[in-house]
């Protein structure tokens, strides 16, 4: 399965073969059979590239990337000379530009996953919950594994547990308990 990062270390530990390829070789890989499955970006990035002809089962949840965040990486020493007021600049249009694609991304995904299903006939199938057990067990391992190597990831990677936990209880009752409104 083409696969990076964390997410192909975990898919290693669940017995398979992760594989990295440029995105410019992923649908081609996967239409010759160098690799079984691929993980890309969501269903609209999925039909532009053009998946659905190689592949014609889409499995959900991302287990092993819940969400996507854009970054902005700049030479911290070039970042210190820059003056206040350019720096706020740049941060608040990276703020914005992150909101902006995040908001055309789900709504191009709504209408490209329609598309996927009812013109392109691809099947959209739920990992079992036995397998999402098994990954998250892995995922916490490997986490657990990047963290005892390294001071920083295990800074962030605290952090985000405490946020996770934080967040359980407004999440339970604002996004899930609307979610699971809807679905009565």
């Amino acid at each position: 399965m083409r696969i990076p990062g964390l997410g192909g270390k975990v898919l290693a530990k669940a017995g398979g073969t992760p594989i990295l390829l440029s995105g410019g070789e992923v649908y081609t890989a996967l239409e010759r059979g160098t690799i079984d499955a691929t993980e890309w970006v969501g269903p609209f990035h999925d039909e532009r590239l053009g998946l659905y002809r190689a592949a014609k089962y889409y499995y959900y949840p991302g287990w092993h990337e819940p969400g996507t965040t854009l970054e902005l990486i700049v030479n911290s020493k070039a970042w210190a000379e820059l003056p206040e007021d350019l720096r706020k600049i740049v941060e608040i249009a990276t703020h914005s530009i992150n909101q902006q694609i995040y908001i055309e991304f789900e709504a191009f995904n709504i209408k490209a996953l329609r598309e996927l299903k009812e013109e392109h006939n691809v099947e959209v199938l739920a990992f079992p919950p036995d397998v999402l057990k098994k990954l998250k067990h892995l995922t916490i391992e490997a986490l657990d594994e990047e963290a005892a190597k390294s001071a920083p990831f295990k800074m962030v990677y605290e952090a985000y547990k405490k946020f996770q936990a934080d967040n359980a209880a407004w999440h339970a009752i604002s996004d899930d308990a609307y979610s699971r409104a809807l679905q009565q």
